[in-house]
């Protein structure tokens, strides 16, 4: 009887223990993951870059207001989705705060999927066709 009991307890003991390094390698692999940064630039009614290609990937946005006057913000769509409609905006993309003439303000990281999108700016307006091509 002792040894089924430790024969079980080693069994569930090496399942638990693999479990735990499993989980622990797939954390390592999030944290380990590369997050770059794509710069645009604001000026009055419009985006200084307008057409931008990057590689599939995790990346923060930031978005500085060169002169504009006033706040500035940033969205992205998917391209061929309806702009007008908030829940087709990649949320994660927003700014965290609008952004002030004269200062540059950041989005959460978002992973970007092979693909286009366009961004636009409704504060400032810009045009709505700029374009972000993910290959």
């Amino acid at each position: 009887m002792k040894k089924v009991i430790i024969v079980v307890a080693l069994v569930f003991g090496t399942v638990f223990s693999m479990h735990a390094q499993d989980k622990m390698m797939k954390d390592d692999k999030m944290m380990k993951e590369v997050v770059q940064t794509i710069s645009l630039e604001q000026i009055p009614g419009e985006f200084t870059q307008k057409n931008l290609i990057v590689k599939e990937g995790t990346y923060i946005f930031e978005i500085y207001n060169n002169a504009v006057g006033h706040d500035v913000g940033f969205v992205l769509v998917q391209k061929g989705k309806d702009i007008s409609q908030p829940e087709n905006h990649i949320q994660t993309a927003y700014v965290t705060q609008v952004v002030g003439t004269g200062k540059t303000q950041t989005s959460k990281p978002t992973k970007l999927a092979k693909g286009a999108y366009v961004y636009f700016c409704p504060m400032n307006p810009t045009a709505t066709d700029n374009t972000l091509l993910v290959e």
